[in-house]
Formats: C-alpha cells, structure tokens, sequence
C-alpha cells in the first residue's frame, strides 16, 4: 500500500502548483486533491509530471456542500447542475488522469425523502460510473461521519454496501475513511470485511482531532493489518489536519509506515 498526500489539508501554507512539489520532496508516492478545479487542467498535469507523483483521487464538484447546503449528488431537484459537474469533471479528468473519482452523496436535502434521495443518488453514481469507464478512470462513493457533517447521507459501510448492490456497477468502489468510521465508533475491521474486494481507496487521520497518525488516541496498526487481510492492497490518502506547527513537523509518522507498508 503507497502513501498519498491530501493536498487539501496539507502544505496549505502554499500554492495548490507548490504543494505537489512539496509532498514529492516530503517522500509520499502520490497525491490527492479533493476539488482541484482552481488550477487549470494543464498546469496541474505539468506539475504532476515534474513531480514523477500520480494523481491519485480528485472529488467530482459538490456544489454547496462545503458551504453547509446539501450538494449535487443526491437532490433530484439539481439534476441539471450534477450533469454539468460530471461533464465539468470529465473534462478536468480527461487531462489530468486521476486514478479515481469520489463523488459525495451529500446531505439530506430539505423535502426530499431518504428513499428519494438514495435513487437519485444511485442513478447519478450509475451514470458517473459509466462516463469515467471510458477514461478507465474508477469512481467511487465516500461514507462520511454525521457528527462532523450533520445531515449526511451515507455514514456506515451498511450505507455503502446498500448502494454499492442498488447501483450494481463494476466500476464503483466504497472509499474508506478510517477517521470517519472510528469517529463514530464503529468496528472499523468489520466494515472492511463487509466491504472486501470493493474498497477502491482508504483514507486516514486521527481521532479525535482529525491530526496526524499519533497526535490522537487511535492505534492504526491492527487497521492497517484487518486492511491486508481484507485484500486491500491499494492507496492510504493521508487525509489530516498537520496543526500549527505545519505540514513538515507532523510527517513523524510517515517513514515508518512506508517501510511497513
């Protein structure tokens, strides 16, 4: 398993160009961005390859989500608006070459039924599944924790089982955030059995704080073994919040994971 760095939450203090150079300096083996859009396709694609660093996983636009709204994915009343986030999305994607694709289910919208909003949401991930096969690009659909996003759709890898068979596509895949599972304290090694052999990438911080690995309370070595022994063997996108000291004091962890990764 390689070690990517989120560059939405790390090496913030620079450019978003900057800080694929900075995580190739840092040693990580990829790169994550979670909506890279401010950067135009080729001027990312030129960094990347200066950098010798994959593009590991991009977020397909949300919308307002970030902002507290509900998003895109999952409110049929923006149909439309999803549609042009996807074509937005591939285009991005057709230059820059991600390894994966998250959509985000989105929270709950107001006057839409939970059944409601799971069709729309499963139609949508049918439809994202289909156009990103042709770049040979995987989407994939993230469960996030309703204590720090109230609202959200999907929380529990029961969540994502549920709509991995409701859409039924081979080129979807669950990603699996430990910090999100273990923020809501659920069996983390459990969720990764229900979910082995359709987990398509894995994300990581601390608990509670969201930190680096051993700023927190969480012992990430049994997860990342339940991880091997569930068959994963695929990309760790370190997802965290470095703190004040910055990006670099907080990569203490880093070589020691390498080595037993």
């Amino acid at each position: 398993m390689k070690i990517a760095a989120n560059l939405s939450m790390l090496f913030t203090e620079l450019p978003l160009r900057e800080r694929v150079l900075a995580a190739m300096r840092a040693g990580f083996s990829g790169v994550e961005i979670q909506f890279p859009y401010e950067l135009p396709a080729i001027a990312l694609k030129e960094v990347l390859e200066l950098s010798g660093l994959p593009l590991v996983l991009i977020n397909l636009p949300a919308g307002d989500l970030m902002t507290g709204g509900p998003g895109l994915a999952s409110v049929p009343a923006r149909q439309a608006e999803f549609d042009a986030a996807l074509q937005e999305a591939l285009t991005y994607a057709a230059m820059v070459r991600p390894a994966c694709i998250n959509v985000l289910p989105g929270r709950l919208a107001e006057g839409v039924s939970r059944e409601q909003a799971l069709a729309c949401l499963a139609a949508n991930l049918r439809k994202s599944a289909e156009a990103f096969a042709v770049l040979g690009i995987r989407v994939l659909v993230e469960a996030i924790n309703p204590i720090d996003m109230p609202g959200f759709l999907i929380n529990t890898p029961e969540h994502l089982d549920e709509l991995l068979r409701a859409v039924d596509h081979p080129n979807l895949a669950a990603q699996y955030d430990l910090y999100h599972m273990v923020r809501q304290g659920l069996d983390v090694a459990a969720g990764m059995r229900l979910l082995a052999g359709r987990i398509g990438h894995v994300q990581f911080a601390d608990v509670p704080g969201r930190g680096a690995p051993g700023s927190g309370e969480l012992d990430f070595a049994p997860l990342l073994e339940a991880l091997r022994e569930s068959g994963y063997d695929g990309w760790l996108g370190a997802e965290y919040k470095p703190g004040e000291a910055g990006t670099q004091a907080s990569l203490g962890w880093l070589a020691q994971w390498q080595q037993h990764s």
